[in-house]
């Protein structure tokens, strides 16, 4: 990032071991880090590789929170064993360089990652069977509509696909394609569940209330 021409610095020291490396004030002698400063300090002996030293307008723009995502997303021992030291150290400066060139900066580190849209997949698949299921089950008790069920059931469907299927994606890109996809899972999985002959009738659709309890 030219810090002419935004007045953010980033800067990237690398070592080996807590002890190895320059001092902090041999670095403030060749840097003169200021509050708009990030130190993206890279150790590969540590179990995450990544620290970071921030100035004060820098902690105000980008969160304590965005610097834990982003340490553990591309620091963690797995990430550098499948994608190498250099690519973490890429995905750490291109997420920095991007959030602090926004007015607003950024909530959470952009991007999503395979394992954790497979995760928001997973929530959006679970909640679609929640939500097949209560399309399915006859009105009792007080219930004297069938639609009914699924509003009883919106907290906890709607909870899975909204706020862990599809929330963690629109915060971080604005790709459609992950959400269209987790609709669509959503979506499917409610189809199977209220109209495949695996679900009997007899299994889903029972009362749930005996008359002798009304």
């Amino acid at each position: 990032m030219d810090h002419r021409r935004t007045d953010w610095r980033l800067r990237v020291l690398t070592r080996y071991g807590p002890q190895a490396g320059p001092t902090g004030n041999e670095v403030k002698a060749a840097w003169a880090p200021n509050d708009k400063t990030v130190i993206i300090i890279v150790d590969p002996s540590s179990p995450n590789i990544l620290a970071f030293n921030t100035g004060q307008a820098v902690e105000q723009l980008l969160r304590r929170t965005f610097f834990i995502e982003l340490q553990s997303r591309y620091g963690n021992k797995f990430f550098v064993r499948d994608e190498g030291e250099d690519a973490a150290i890429l995905g750490t400066v291109g997420a920095l360089t991007d959030c602090l060139q926004r007015p607003g900066g950024c909530a959470v580190v952009p991007g999503i990652p395979s394992d954790q849209y497979t995760l928001t997949l997973i929530t959006s698949l679970v909640g679609g069977v929640v939500f097949g299921y209560s399309l399915r089950l006859e009105p009792s008790g007080p219930v004297r509509r069938k639609w009914v069920w699924s509003l009883l059931f919106a907290p906890l469907w709607g909870s899975l696909f909204i706020n862990f299927g599809i929330g963690p994606i629109v915060s971080r890109t604005s790709d459609p394609l992950p959400v269209l996809g987790n609709v669509a899972g959503f979506l499917a999985a409610a189809a199977v569940v209220q109209f495949s002959p695996l679900f009997s009738k007899s299994a889903v659709e029972g009362p749930l209330w005996k008359k002798d309890d009304q």
